[in-house]
C-alpha cells in the first residue's frame, strides 16, 4: 500500500485552481521513509486573489510557462492522500478516488487542548525549539509537505502509546482518520456548541433532511 503526503497552493478560495503542487511518497507507516519527491508549478485558468498572492508570494507571470492546472495528476500507484485539512487539496485536484487521512482531524482529536490546530501551530507544538526554522517558507508546497510529514510522526507516535501498540498499517491509520473527523460538536445554527448526542430529535432529522451536508456529520447524526 502507498501512501502520499500532498499539498497545493492554489488561486484562492473561490473555486481554486492549482498554482503549486508538492508531493512525498511514503513506503512505510513505520519510520515515515521518503522514497521520493515532486514539486510544480501550474498555470492557472483565472488570476490568483491577493489573498493567496500573500500567502503563496507565488506570481500570475511567473507561471505563463508552465502546465496547466488541470493536467496534474497523482501518481497511479497513490492509494491514500495524507494532507492537513485534506479535503481541500482533494478537492482542487478534481476528487480522485482515494482514501484520505486527514492530519487536522487527527491533530483536533489527539490534542483537543491545543486553541488552534492548523499545522503550523502543531508544529510549535511538538517542535518548539526549531519551528521558526521550519516554518520560514511555510505555505510553500515542498516545505508544507515535509512539515506535515513532521506532525504525522508525532500522530503516529501518539496513537501507538495511547492504543499500546504501534500503528500496523496505512489502513489502520485511515481508519484512525475516519473516526477522527466525526464531528462531536454542532459547529453552527441555533444549537452551535451543543453536543451532537444531546441535540433535539426532530432537530437531527432536519438536518438529516438538508442538502450537501457533510458526509461525516451523517455519520455523527445516525450514529446514536
Amino acid at each position: 500500500m502507498t501512501a502520499y503526503i500532498f499539498d497545493s497552493e492554489t488561486t484562492g478560495f473561490k473555486e481554486p485552481h492549482l498554482v503549486e503542487a508538492a508531493w512525498l511518497r511514503l513506503g512505510d507507516v513505520a519510520g515515515l521513509p521518503v522514497t521520493d519527491e515532486f514539486l510544480m508549478r501550474y498555470k492557472p485558468g483565472k488570476p490568483i486573489e491577493l489573498g493567496a498572492l500573500a500567502t503563496s508570494h507565488i506570481l500570475d507571470e511567473e507561471l505563463v510557462d508552465c502546465p496547466a492546472h488541470d493536467t496534474f495528476k497523482l501518481p497511479a500507484d497513490a492509494e491514500y492522500l495524507i494532507g492537513h485539512n485534506v479535503d481541500y487539496d482533494w478537492g482542487v485536484i478534481g476528487k480522485p478516488d482515494i482514501k484520505r487521512i486527514c492530519t487536522r482531524a487527527l491533530s483536533s482529536a489527539l490534542w483537543p487542548e491545543a486553541d488552534t490546530h492548523s499545522q503550523s501551530a502543531m508544529i510549535y507544538l511538538h517542535y518548539r525549539s526549531e519551528a521558526r526554522d521550519l516554518l520560514r517558507n511555510a505555505h510553500a508546497a515542498l516545505d508544507d509537505v515535509h512539515n506535515c510529514r513532521r506532525l504525522l510522526a508525532k500522530i503516529i507516535e501518539t496513537l501507538a502509546e495511547r492504543q499500546g501498540l504501534p500503528v500496523a498499517s496505512w489502513e489502520e491509520l485511515w481508519h484512525h482518520s475516519e473516526e477522527a473527523r466525526i464531528p462531536k460538536f454542532i459547529n453552527f445554527g441555533k444549537h452551535r456548541g451543543t453536543a451532537i448526542v444531546d441535540l433535539p430529535s426532530d432537530y437531527r432529522a432536519w438536518l438529516l433532511r438538508q442538502p450537501d451536508i457533510d458526509p461525516y456529520l451523517i455519520k455523527a447524526l445516525q450514529s446514536r
